[in-house]
């Protein structure tokens, strides 16, 4: 799940750092993930997984870092079983 997580970040995140030199806890924002950059990521996710995200996790801090990107993924995923 992380390593596409990094394949999305890279495809569609805009970021100045390749996603597999990032630490899972680094901040994406001050990195450079716009909120435009952080939606397409999400989008790239979603059609992916096909799963949704839901409004409650559409918020700054679920794209905030990989690692949070996976916790939601984790329990979108579980919800969807």
């Amino acid at each position: 799940m992380i390593e596409l997580v990094r394949q999305m970040i890279d495809e569609h995140g805009r970021l100045p750092t390749p996603a597999r030199l990032l630490s899972p806890n680094a901040d994406l924002y001050e990195i450079g993930l716009t909120s435009f950059a952080a939606v397409e990521v999400m989008l790239a996710l979603e059609e992916a997984l096909g799963l949704q995200f839901p409004e409650r996790m559409l918020r700054r801090q679920s794209f905030g870092s990989i690692a949070s990107i996976v916790a939601c993924l984790r329990q979108l995923e579980r919800k969807a079983a």
